[in-house]
C-alpha cells in the first residue's frame, strides 16, 4: 500500500483504522479518532493558507502521520515497532479509561514521532525555517482542547472525578499534556537534527526508552488514589467502541 502524501489521503487512511476499529471492537480506534479529527483541523488551516510555509508544514503533517500508520499497520502485521508503540498497542487488551488509551498515543507519537518527522522533513534545511509554524500548530491544537473535553464527557460521564483525585480536569490533563509533549518533541527534533545520521538510530532509540518510562506511568500512575479513581470512571465507561466513537463524532 502506497504511503499518503497529502493529508487528504492520511485522513483516508485514518477512516479505515477507524472503521475497522468500530467493527472488530478494537480499541485502537480511539486514538485513532482523536487524531484524525486534529488533523482535519490542520488540514484546515492548510487550505486557508493560514501557515508561513504551508506546503513545508503538509509536507512535515503528512511525515508524521506515516509514521504512526507504518507502526500501526506493522504492529498488526506482527512486524517489530518502536517500544513505545509496542507498548501502546498491547494497552488495548487493558482495563484503562478512555481517556489513559487516548493519552498512550498522544504520548507515544508526540514524544517520538513529531521529533523524528520534524527532523527528517528539514534534512539540508534550517530547522528553526519550521519552528514558526511548528508553534502554529500547536495553537491550533490548544483550541480544540475544550471540544475534545466535551466530547469525552459523552462516553466518560465521570471524567470530572479526576479533578477530585487530583489531576485537574480532563481538558487540563489533554491541554497539558499535548503542550509538554510538543515543546518536548521540538527539543528532540533540534537535537536530531544536529546530529550525524549514523547516530540517529541509536538517539531514537534513547527517546524511545524515555517514552516508555512516561506510558507506564499513564497506564498505572503511582498514586493509589488516583488508580482508584481511574478503575471507578471506567466502570461508569461506555465500552463498546462503535458507540464510543459514534458519540464522540456527534455534534
Amino acid at each position: 500500500m502506497p504511503k499518503p502524501t497529502t493529508i487528504s489521503e492520511v485522513l483516508v487512511e485514518l477512516d479505515l483504522i477507524i472503521e475497522h476499529s468500530i467493527a472488530t471492537n478494537d480499541r485502537l480506534g480511539l486514538f485513532a479518532y482523536i487524531y484524525r479529527r486534529t488533523t482535519a483541523e490542520i488540514l484546515k488551516e492548510v487550505e486557508l493558507g493560514n501557515f508561513e510555509n504551508n506546503a513545508q508544514l503538509e509536507q512535515m503533517d503528512v511525515a508524521f502521520a506515516n509514521l504512526y500508520l507504518k507502526a500501526y499497520h506493522d504492529f498488526k502485521n506482527g512486524k517489530p515497532v518502536n517500544q513505545c508503540w509496542e507498548f501502546s498497542f498491547r494497552c488495548k487488551e487493558e482495563p484503562l479509561t478512555i481517556l489513559q488509551h487516548i493519552m498512550l498515543g498522544i504520548n507515544a507519537h508526540i514524544n517520538l514521532d513529531l521529533g523524528i518527522a520534524t527532523s527528517e522533513t528539514m534534512k539540508g534545511k534550517e530547522i528553526k525555517g519550521i519552528e514558526k509554524d511548528f508553534n502554529a500548530v500547536n495553537t491550533v491544537l490548544f483550541q480544540i482542547t475544550n471540544e475534545m473535553q466535551k466530547r469525552l464527557g459523552r462516553v466518560s460521564p465521570l471524567l470530572f472525578l479526576l479533578d477530585v483525585v487530583g489531576l485537574k480536569s480532563d481538558e487540563k490533563i489533554i491541554d497539558f499534556s499535548m503542550r509538554k509533549a510538543r515543546e518536548q518533541s521540538w527539543h528532540s527534533a533540534s537535537f536530531l537534527h544536529s546530529i550525524p545520521v549514523t547516530e540517529k538510530k541509536d538517539a531514537i532509540k534513547d527517546i524511545d526508552d524515555v517514552v516508555v518510562a512516561l506510558s507506564i506511568i499513564i497506564k498505572d500512575p503511582k498514586s493509589f488514589l488516583i488508580r482508584t479513581g481511574l478503575k471507578f470512571i471506567r466502570f461508569f465507561e461506555e465500552k463498546n467502541v462503535g458507540k464510543i466513537i459514534t458519540k464522540l463524532k456527534e455534534n
